[in-house]
């Protein structure tokens, strides 16, 4: 596996843990949390100045981490409590599901 993708799976299940926190200590609650990371995706999926020779598969990667994020918030885990790969399994799902 690419050392990355690793990296990548640490940065995700910190931040997850994090946006946890801010729910535990009532700083943000699920949907404000959500309203956020959702204008993120939208951000991200709206990027006009982004290169047009960027496949479609590329832009589904630059949006999966905000996706990932979304659904460790919907779930109100610890960001220990859930395994990364449960969590991007439903993500990988979902994504079929919407383009099925």
């Amino acid at each position: 596996m690419n050392t990355a993708n690793l990296q990548m799976e640490g940065v995700l299940m910190a931040m997850a843990a994090v946006c946890h926190l801010l729910r535990q200590k009532g700083i943000a609650d699920e949907a404000e949390v959500d309203s956020a990371l959702a204008e993120a995706e939208a951000a991200l999926a709206q990027d006009n100045l982004r290169p047009e020779q960027l496949s479609r598969a590329n832009v589904e990667a630059a949006l999966f981490p905000v996706r990932f994020l979304r659904e460790a918030n919907r779930r109100d885990l610890p960001g220990s409590a859930a395994a990364y790969t449960e969590i991007a399994t439903t993500v990988g799902r979902t994504r079929r599901d919407q383009q099925g």
